[in-house]
Formats: structure tokens, sequence, C-alpha cells
């Protein structure tokens, strides 16, 4: 049995997770401690909450796992980097940018505060797609699968297939760079004016509402083949530095261009971020997804070659979150079920990197399916009441079902609910502890939201959260989504009173809630549906323009800057103070 320190660090979605005697014990990333999303430094804020969150030292860590090889498809790299001299420059200085994984003691040490001498861990280097799947796999209920990782790259690969069974993951095929689904997406994203690194979600949005009009475009973009797929050249500039981002001496990544001339030769200039949205972004977008999608699905029946007859799959890497796609799995290809990690991005490697030790390479005990995303920090009732008492607002705790009654009462009102319970998720979606909370079925109810909260881009959409058992009656398929990862159609006859979370195209990026999961979760969404008939909330993540809210002091901070109408705060609920009206002038 052993204690088992994952990390993902100098990497965009820095972050931190223990894996205890073979069991996920804590997850965190670290922009939720440090507020600076995306961040890309050294997860010292993670790592320690996570020890905290344990009980544990890091005197207690036996080994630290890195979801990172350089040592991995070296070859590769070398052919790549000769083939373009003016690269091996680069090559090198990404080499000295991360050579202080190679110094991990040093590196703990100086971050953390520890002595040198006291710490026994053991570095073991997970290569990046490998650490992806093993997220998914070691975290499934599955004992024989395919895998697939799709991300931007990591280790010089932008996808991986492999065949599960036990307590083995057997590669069977790479993607190497440049061939790369997520940097094509990320280019059109950033062509498109959403430049920042993690905008793809905006695009995934926006697509719907683009016309086919550049079907053929799309489907020239990447060419499918036996062997996989391969981008068309052009479009999308030969692999850079820094595998497509730089990181500054404060933790920021910064995505360098990515797009082509072949694009502005065909589009004209790139649009501006501040200008607005005409339809040739809203073309450009439908069609990078159109393309995405095809050869997605193309790398998702690659993967039924290797288990013929089999029908589940796991999933991760960052292109994994594009739920649209993960939605089309069960009905165009041979799979029947598939998991994806909640934490699919780069977050998840410290995640996956600790399980492969554990599982593949220890045999640390049983392997265990991932029940929920439930595995941030969370905080005790007094500690709810100091944050509520020192920011001025009454501290008076409820009985669980006044609390409960309270919630669903606001939300069937058409009021706008912050949920702050339990243990803070993990991975980028918020999935009934750090949430936003309103009424699914008021047409107006997305422009309140972004209008008063959100303050985000007006097509994007906002996810449904329903009771599993009566998933299959409002959407087109009962596969379960308990991490929001799937899109299914909403049936015709529930669109209209689902109005808020239907997106244009019948669509919705829902989350299967049960109550073994999440009890108080599915116990209030089962009162809503007592009082309206909806089996179903709308959820959006508990934030404005920032990381989603970790600490209680956060969510208060953002329930009185915001217009929000009610705090729901472990066991308090709260009302926002009226707003006192001066008198008339004389």
């Amino acid at each position: 049995m052993a204690v088992i320190l994952g990390i993902n660090a100098l990497h965009p979605g820095a972050s931190a997770a223990l894996v205890v005697d073979g069991k996920p014990v804590a997850a965190i990333a670290e922009e939720r401690l440090n507020r600076r999303k995306y961040w890309a430094g050294f997860p010292r804020l993670a790592i320690a909450e996570c020890l905290r969150m344990a009980g544990l030292t890091l005197a207690d860590v036996e080994f630290v796992a890195i979801g990172r090889d350089a040592r991995a498809n070296r070859g590769q790299k070398i052919a790549a980097a000769l083939q373009r001299p003016g690269q091996l420059l680069t090559f090198g200085r990404m080499l000295l940018s991360r050579r202080a994984l190679g110094t991990l003691h040093e590196t703990m040490a100086e971050a953390m505060g520890a002595e040198r001498g006291m710490l026994r861990f053991k570095a073991m280097h997970v290569e990046h797609h490998l650490a992806h799947i093993a997220s998914s796999y070691f975290t499934s209920p599955f004992e024989h699968c395919a895998a697939l990782s799709v991300d931007g790259s990591g280790d010089f690969v932008s996808a991986m297939l492999a065949r599960c069974t036990g307590p083995e993951i057997a590669v069977t095929h790479r993607t190497f760079l440049p061939d790369s689904l997520g940097f094509l997406y990320s280019m059109a994203c950033q062509f498109i004016g959403y430049p920042a690194y993690g905008d793809e979600g905006k695009v995934m949005g926006l697509a719907p509402y683009g016309s086919k009009a550049l079907r053929d475009w799309a489907e020239g973009l990447v060419q499918l083949d036996d062997d996989g797929v391969r981008l068309t050249p052009g479009w999308l500039l030969p692999f850079g530095k820094t595998e497509g981002f730089t990181l500054d001496d404060e933790g920021n990544a910064t995505v360098q261009r990515l797009w082509g001339d072949r694009m502005r030769d065909r589009f004209g200039e790139p649009r501006d971020p501040a200008a607005e949205v005409t339809q040739r972004e809203m073309d450009i977008a439908w069609g990078v997804q159109h393309a995405f999608e095809r050869a997605y699905l193309h790398l998702v029946r690659r993967a039924a070659a290797e288990v013929p007859g089999g029908t589940d799959l796991v999933l991760a890497g960052g292109c994994a979150l594009n739920s649209v796609a993960n939605g089309m799995i069960e009905t165009a290809t041979p799979f029947r079920r598939s998991v994806v990690h909640p934490a699919a991005g780069d977050d998840g490697l410290a995640l996956g990197a600790a399980l492969y030790v554990s599982q593949a390479i220890l045999a640390d005990g049983p392997r265990l399916a991932l029940a929920n995303a439930y595995l941030g920090p969370e905080y005790t009732s007094a500690e709810i009441a100091r944050a509520l008492e020192a920011a001025g607002l009454p501290a008076v705790p409820l009985a669980r079902d006044a609390r409960l009654d309270a919630a669903a009462d606001a939300i069937a009102r058409g009021e706008v609910v912050g949920w702050f319970s339990g243990r803070m998720e993990w991975g980028p979606r918020a999935l009934g502890a750090r949430s936003i909370l309103a009424h699914p079925g008021r047409a107006d109810m997305k422009e309140i939201l972004n209008a008063r909260i959100k303050r985000r881009e007006w097509f994007r959409p906002f996810a449904p959260a329903v009771l599993a058992e009566r998933q299959g009656e409002l959407f087109d398929s009962a596969h379960p989504s308990p991490f929001m990862l799937h899109v299914h159609h909403v049936r015709p006859e529930w669109r209209e009173r689902l109005a808020a979370v239907t997106h244009v195209d019948g669509t919705g990026r829902l989350q299967t809630v049960t109550r073994d999961a999440s009890p108080d979760y599915y116990d209030l969404i089962a009162r809503f549906e007592a009082r309206t008939g909806l089996p179903v909330v709308l959820n959006t993540s508990f934030n404005e323009n920032e990381p989603i809210v970790c600490r209680p002091e956060e969510a208060i901070e953002c329930f009185l800057r915001t217009r929000m109408d009610v705090l729901a705060i472990g066991d308090f609920v709260i009302r926002k103070p009226p707003v006192e009206t001066p008198p008339p002038v004389p």
C-alpha cells in the first residue's frame, strides 16, 4: 500500500491529486486556490491542500507521479527537429524550461518550504496521454475496454489509442505532431477572435448558429485513413515553440498564432476580439466543429477495432471535453457505454499519473470506480458561519428539510440561487457543489443570468441537471452523463418547457444526477419537480469571469457583488439584503 502524489506542473491546468492505498482521496487544480485561471506554474497550494485533506505531510509521500515523460517518443521529436533546423533551439528551450521536473526533490523542497532530507519519495514520470487514459480507465467501472485520449499535444503526441484490461493499459496507436485535432480547433478559435487558452468551449457553443456553407472546406481540413487522422497542410502553422503556447514567469499561458496563411487567403483578416460576431465566424465555428466530429468519431471507430465486439470506451484529453462529439458516440460508433474523466483536460494528468503508478506499476489495492467528482475541499458549518458573520450576513443554521425547501421555493419563483454544498468538484464543470441554480423553463433566464451574474457571450448555453430516472423521458438518450460531458437532444415535447437549457439546435449538455452520488442536490431537484413538474434545474458554475469559487469567502463575495437572489451555503440560506431606496428629492 502506498501514498502517491500526482502533479501537473509547469503546464496549463497545474494541479495535484493524492491516491492512498489505491483510492483517490483528494484532487484540486491550482487555479481554484490562487484564483488565476489555467495557471501553469508549480502547484504548491494544491499539493498542500491535498495533503491537508488527507491528514498527511510531504514526509508521508512515497511516490510523486508526473504526467509527462521527456524520454517518451524521443525519436519522433528529434526527427521533427531535424526536418526544421530552425526549431532545434526551440526544442532546447523547451527542455530547459522543464528541467525543474528532473530535480523534483529540490523543486518540491523549495516550493513547499520543506527540508530536503525529509523528502523520501521516488519520482515517477508517466507519458502524457498514458496518464490521461489512466485517469479515465482506472476510475471507470470497466474491466476490459478501449481507450482514446485526444488533445493539442503532450510528449509530442496528439492522440493515443489503447486496449485496457485489468491493471494493464496496452498502447496500440499514437498520432504524432503536427497532426493535432486539438490545435486545429484552437486555431479556428483564435481566428474567430477567441485567442485565450481554454476558449474552445465558446466556439463549441457558437457552432450551432452557423450554416453548412463551409462543409466542403471543413471536410478538407482533415484526412482520414486506417492509421488515424492527418491535417491538410497550410491551415495550421507548423509546430512551433513550446508546443503551441508560451509561459511567462508568473505562470500565465499565452497561445501563439496557430492559423496559417491559407486561413487569411480564404476568409480575410481574423476577427478582432472586440468586434461583433458575424455569420462568417458562426460558419467557421460550424465548420471546425464538423471537421472535429468527423475526425474524432473516426478515431473512436478506430479504437473499436482494438476490442472486437467490445461496447465500452473510456475517453480523456482536452478534446474529450467536446461534449457534442461525445454525445454522438452511442449512435455513430459500436460503443454503447462511454466514460469521460471529469477532469479530462490537463488538470486531470495529476490524478491520472498517480493512478497509473498505483494500478499499473504497483498493483496497489483494488481499483475503485469514481462514484462522483467531489474530491476537493469542504468546509465546516463553523467555518461558513464565521465567513458569513465577517461579511455582515446572518448565520442562522437551518435543518436539512428547511434548507432544501427554501432553495427549491426560490428556484420555482424564478430566483437565482448560489449553491455551495460539500466537497468541491474535480474538473472544470460545476456539478452541484459549487453551482448557480435557476429555473430551466423561463425563456428569459439565459438573459437574466448573463446580465446579472455571468456576463459572458450571448450564444453560450446553460446546462440542464436532470434526475437520472427521468433522463430518457426528456432526452433522446438515457446514457448517463454524471460529469456533464455528453450533449443529447431534448425531446421536442419538452423543449418549450425547458427553454432556458435547450440550445438553438435543440440539444442540452446535461448532467445526470443520482441520489447516491449527491443526496442534497438530488433531493433539491426532486423538490423543485414537486413544485413545477420539471425534474430539471438549470446549472451553471458559481463564478463571475473567474475560476469557480472554492472557499466560503469567495462564494459570499460573488453573491454580494452580483445580482444573485439567494445563497444556499452549507447549513445556511441567505437572501440578498434589500437595497435601500433613497427618499425622493423634494
